[in-house]
């Protein structure tokens, strides 16, 4: 396989929000990119994405020579993957769709390209199962916006070789990424599955009538958001345990954690529950557009990440 470190061109599959993102991030970071989506009003979205948050991008690291112009639609995935070292994937999160992608590029994939998928939650194993290039095939899925979140997790399926998880670990490195190696295969990964565990406990909250979703809101990013933005739960709570640590919080704390861990219930989405939160909401939102609120979130987020990248 090309080294992570040498990788001049890649592929973007599927062109909404993310593979614009991850376009406009690997362009950022001086290499080519081949864009494919089948809508027809595609290309003129990645152009306009691109223009958009490339000043933010920036902000985030350019390399020498970058472009935002070095990029080219392509109308069939074939042609946007057969002279590149490496594809990232963001067909629509539906398994016979990703397959059906899968079976009409696996020919044209050149034998040292690594393709990974920018799937949210589906099992790498079901999706490469039985075409000729799964061993070059691993999950790589991103935070939303790629081009701002640091996080990538990897994770490989049945097929995948190691050594695919190792490059695909050095590459998003290389272009400035945060990945982390899922040691095995589940759905949601990890990180998905942590924000499914929150937001089961926010949308019991609202549906019991314990807080409404602007206090909920509030009480992640005024409070705890805060600490997690600098380290992640386990070392927070490792802070929290004063002098002794985590084995002190853990002593202390452990009869209190399994008595609310045993009053937590799992909502239904019921149409009745879902109308709650969507009120709620939209009450937050208070009029601000989806990209008003895109906006606001970016300008808080620029300066935190330019922070933690100071701090190491």
């Amino acid at each position: 396989m090309t080294q992570p470190i040498a990788v001049k061109r890649a592929a973007v599959l599927g062109a909404g929000t993310i593979g614009a993102s991850w376009a406009a991030l690997f362009l950022s970071r001086g290499i080519e990119v081949e864009v494919w989506d089948p809508r027809a009003e595609a290309e003129d979205y990645v152009r306009g994405y691109i223009a958009e948050v490339w000043p933010a991008t920036a902000r985030t690291g350019m390399a020498e020579g970058a472009s935002p112009d070095r990029w080219r639609f392509r109308t069939t995935p074939e042609d946007a993957v057969a002279d590149v070292d490496f594809v990232q994937e963001n067909a629509p999160e539906r398994l016979p769709v990703k397959r059906e992608l899968f079976a009409r590029i696996d020919a044209s994939l050149r034998d040292d390209a690594v393709l990974a998928s920018s799937t949210s939650g589906l099992i790498m194993s079901d999706m490469q199962a039985g075409f000729r290039s799964a061993a070059r095939f691993a999950v790589g899925h991103p935070f939303n916006p790629p081009h701002l979140i640091p996080l990538v997790e990897v994770v490989g399926g049945r097929d995948t070789a190691p050594g695919t998880i190792d490059w695909c670990l050095d590459f998003y490195r290389h272009i400035g990424k945060k990945p982390i190696r899922i040691r095995k295969e589940a759905p949601g990964h990890l990180a998905n599955r942590l924000q499914a565990a929150l937001f089961r406990e926010t949308v019991s909250a609202v549906v019991t009538g314990l807080a409404s979703v602007e206090d909920v809101d509030t009480a992640i990013s005024a409070g705890p958001g805060l600490r997690w933005a600098a380290m992640g739960p386990f070392m927070t709570m490792h802070l929290g345990g004063g002098e002794g640590g985590i084995e002190h919080l853990l002593a202390q704390f452990k009869p209190a954690f399994e008595t609310w861990w045993a009053t937590m219930t799992t909502p239904d989405l019921s149409d009745g529950n879902c109308r709650k939160i969507i009120d709620g909401v939209r009450a937050e939102a208070n009029g601000r557009s989806l990209a008003d609120l895109a906006a606001e979130r970016d300008a808080i987020l620029l300066p935190l990440l330019e922070l933690v990248s100071r701090r190491g």
